[in-house]
């Protein structure tokens, strides 16, 4: 290969030079410039870099640019992976502290959605629109909230590139996301619940059912529930935790924290306080039937008659024949929280006590949530404003 006498630029900005290489017979000529961009910390030596071109104008243009950045410390070392290589390295390595479940649904969608779409796409060449039209592109086929989970998981591992020095800036920062609309919830009024309580008299999970109703309880921490958590000397029930099959393993549940990770106290009704005390008093008589048969190493409140967890699959299906029976089959089990919240905010619960025996992270989401029925509540205490007006005036 011919040597060419490399051509100065400006003072330190690097050096430019024409390049001819031969490959199979055939000579092939560029321009070539090399800079510096540090020195490596274990040797000393200059870190090098090369930006090649058609013409020595092109090279000179990215030369140029380049020692810009470098001079107000904004380059960035060109990032040789795709997108794809990068989010599984980000799912392997950062999603440290995550919950099982959690990490198990993220690799999920980065391998059905985010790689398929762009992960042979250089990573620091992804784009906000790139990014939108992959936004775009699922509509119609998956729900608002599907993509808004998608777009969390892009992002995050794109702040971790960001953080990481492998690209400027964080891309999903431009994005429009489709807007969420909210389910509808089917809360119990009072005479469904007179229904429903009458209904699931002597049914299998009648305990179950009433004690999720009147607390409010996911369907995993009534699940999850044990003994250490319940104290009936104070009438106190402690919710740090939830039952919950992993994705992967035996297919066993297992106890893990709750949804948003923290504990919080509930002082329920005496009624159900009561209805625990018969539980456990349920509890013994299965101990004393089946001995050493009976075992419930996990502590649990609910169990089956050896002491084993309660199938969630099962307990949700008997709950469906339950509603079905009293003509509401539109009913979830998650509506028996709603139905708590709504009917605690009507007997004259404030939004704050509501919010700590949900565990919402804020009084505001509570109110976001429930906002129609407070509007009722406002309705209400307006109309008996106005009854008292009218009985002064009178008076």
């Amino acid at each position: 290969m011919p040597y060419n006498k490399p051509q100065r630029a400006t003072a330190g900005s690097g050096s430019i030079r024409l390049r001819t290489i031969t490959r199979k017979g055939k000579d092939y000529t560029y321009w070539e410039a090399r800079f510096t961009t540090g020195y490596d910390p274990g040797t000393g030596k200059q870190i090098q870099r090369t930006i090649y071109g058609k013409t020595k104008k092109e090279v000179a243009q990215k030369l140029r640019e380049v020692t810009t950045d470098i001079d107000h410390g904004v380059y960035l070392n060109p990032c040789k992976l795709t997108v794809g290589e990068w989010m599984d390295i980000w799912a392997k390595e950062y999603l440290v502290g995550v919950k099982e479940a959690t990490a198990y649904a993220y690799k999920a969608s980065i391998r059905k959605h985010i790689k398929p779409a762009m992960g042979a796409i250089k990573l620091d060449a992804l784009n906000p629109h790139t990014i939108q039209s992959f936004y775009n592109s699922k509509i119609g086929t998956l729900s608002a909230k599907t993509i808004k989970n998608l777009h969390g998981i892009l992002h995050a591992a794109l702040k971790q590139a960001v953080l990481n020095g492998y690209i400027p800036s964080n891309p999903t920062d431009a994005s429009i996301r489709p807007r969420i609309e909210k389910k509808e919830m089917h809360p119990m009024d009072e005479y469904m619940i007179t229904d429903f309580l009458e209904a699931i008299r002597g049914e299998q999970f009648e305990y179950l059912f009433f004690v999720t109703l009147f607390t409010g309880m996911r369907k995993g921490e009534v699940l999850g529930l044990t003994w250490d958590a319940v104290d009936f000397t104070r009438g106190t029930v402690l919710i740090d935790k939830q039952l919950q099959r992993p994705r992967e393993g035996d297919g066993k549940c297992i106890l893990v924290t709750t949804k948003n990770g923290k504990a919080r106290k509930l002082k329920p009704a005496k009624d159900v306080m009561n209805v625990l005390y018969r539980v456990k008093k349920q509890q013994a008589t299965w101990q004393l039937k089946h001995g050493e048969s009976f075992q419930n190493p996990m502590n649990l409140v609910f169990t089956n008659e050896l002491g084993g967890y309660l199938n969630p699959n099962t307990v949700y299906n008997h709950f469906k024949e339950v509603v079905a029976q009293i003509g509401a089959p539109d009913i979830r089990f998650h509506d028996m929280r709603h139905s708590y919240a709504v009917a605690a905010l009507q007997a004259g619960d404030d939004v704050k006590t509501v919010q700590g025996n949900l565990g919402h992270a804020t009084a505001a989401f509570t109110l976001d949530v429930y906002g129609h029925v407070t509007d009722q509540m406002k309705e209400d205490s307006a109309n008996r404003m106005e009854r008292f007006i009218k009985s002064v005036k009178t008076a």
